[in-house]
């Protein structure tokens, strides 16, 4: 459409119908807009989208389109309702002062989309004490509505694809995360301690099944598989999701992780549940993550979840994981069932061997820093005297220790002495402990000395918290 055609076509009729609408009770705004677009612009054809599912202004935002905002002429009232807001950083610290994003209540465009023009109004529908769901609806006005609804198509299908994000299911309704997404893409195998034959037993279990589509159609099986991590905190059972998605990410195909924080809904869990396998079928093959699944699946929405897994409706190529600290609150019908989760992984507190692993890792971590000494001989001796840890407690040990070593060589002052894995007197800045001979070579080392001390501090606080929970149990 020329610009000369669309200055014949403007009008203010429109305009002053919504503002006289949204100052006065509003019963179908969708009705009153559609009759006053008919009527200011006759001879062109109206196709009315919901703007949820059809993101055109983000779709020519991508590149693949363009807009203009158009004026009214000689009237006092303004030819768009649109709000400025700020958009903090996703992290300060990266020196981004964050950015501007807009609101759109009312504007009216002229939309180019390749060699075809045509007028775009952008409406907010919501309708008297109405809140949420929001109603947005994207008003086309064109000479060839043939031509408008291949637009529709194509901003359709932008919207609805994954731009370096992540499906995340949090807070009543299905969001891209683009910060999931890079968090996903730094996370590495090299980082998960497991024994090789469960790693390698996890990543063959995923990759296998995405390439086996055939195999399963041959044998006449759904193509479906679930597996459950489970496990004491702080072992490794998100840092493996994250390492998978990012391998499934980067696969020739990539295959998309949709994911699972809660099942909250404005219109109730089982709403939020049909939504998300609704998704899961929409875009399988995929990888669908279930967080904390003991805490999602209560008694209330138990058979309607497993209505939606292994119910009427297809789910194949969803492979389904579903993490969980406390196996033992899972349903039998969840956990014992392998048509559902067709198999289970512990991810127990680390032994011996892999706490040496694990302190090889941050050995290799610290290998450019010249300020810390850090022999193979201390990997063992670390790993000895953080038995019964996780690896999220020996990860703190680390994190506590390199801190107070960097404090300390700015203010030059360190603790002195011996340690070990007993606990310290509070107020004593010397703390004597246990020692051996085969560590007596490590006695000066700042790592060395300072793990023992946060090892200390650590296991007093895991012996309170462990009362805690027997007196809290007691009194029950």
């Amino acid at each position: 459409m020329e610009a000369t055609t669309a200055k014949k076509y403007e009008g203010d009729e429109t305009t002053r119908a919504f503002f006289k609408n949204s100052t006065a009770k509003r019963v179908n705004t969708d009705a009153l807009i559609a009759s006053a677009l008919t009527k200011q612009y006759p001879n062109l054809e109206l196709v009315i989208v919901p703007s949820y599912g059809v993101d055109l202004l983000g779709f020519a935002s991508s590149g693949h389109a363009s807009y203009t905002l158009l004026e009214n002429d000689n009237d006092s009232l303004p030819s768009s309702l649109i709000w400025k807001t700020y958009m903090p950083p996703a992290r300060r610290l990266d020196g981004n002062p964050g950015g501007l994003a807009q609101e759109v209540s009312f504007a009216k465009l002229m939309y180019k989309w390749k060699d075809f023009e045509l007028i775009l109004y952008m409406v907010d529908g919501r309708d008297g004490t109405q809140a949420w769901p929001n109603v947005r609806n994207s008003y086309l006005l064109t000479t060839d509505t043939h031509k408008a609804e291949a637009l529709i198509v194509a901003a359709g299908q932008w919207t609805n694809e994954l731009h370096e994000e992540v499906w995340v299911w949090d807070g009543g309704y299905w969001q891209k995360s683009a910060e999931l997404y890079h968090s996903v893409m730094k996370a590495s195998w090299d980082a998960v301690i497991l024994d090789k034959e469960m790693k390698d037993a996890i990543i063959n279990d995923h990759l296998s099944f995405f390439d086996s589509r055939d195999a399963y159609e041959e044998l006449k099986v759904p193509w479906k598989r679930g597996l459950i991590y489970y496990g004491p905190p702080g072992n490794g059972k998100t840092i493996s999701i994250k390492a998978m998605m990012h391998t499934l990410y980067t696969q020739k195909d990539p295959i998309p992780t949709l994911y699972v924080r809660n099942f909250s809904s404005w219109a109730g869990p089982e709403a939020a549940i049909s939504a998300i396998f609704s998704l899961a079928r929409q875009t399988a093959p995929c990888y669908l993550i279930f967080e904390d699944l003991d805490s999602l699946v209560t008694d209330q929405v138990r058979s309607y979840f497993l209505n939606e897994i292994d119910g009427l409706k297809s789910n194949d190529g969803i492979f389904i994981v579903g993490s969980t600290n406390h196996l033992d609150r899972l349903d039998p019908g969840i956990a014992k069932r392998p048509s559902r989760f067709d198999r289970l992984y512990l991810f127990p507190d680390p032994d011996f061997k892999q706490r040496v692993a694990y302190c090889k890792f941050w050995q290799a971590k610290l290998a450019d820093n010249k300020k810390i000494e850090f022999p193979d001989e201390l990997c063992e001796a670390i790993a000895d005297i953080t038995h019964d840890f996780s690896f999220a407690y020996i990860q703190e040990a680390f994190v506590a220790a390199l801190l107070v070593i960097a404090s300390a060589g700015k203010d030059k002052r360190l603790f002195k002495g011996k340690a070990a894995a007993g606990a310290g007197d509070e107020d004593d800045d010397e703390w004597v402990v246990t020692s051996s001979s085969k560590r007596d070579d490590l006695e000066d080392l700042e790592l060395w000395v300072e793990i023992q001390r946060q090892v200390a501090i650590l296991r007093e606080s895991i012996g309170k918290e462990t009362s805690s929970k027997k007196l809290a149990i007691r009194s029950k």
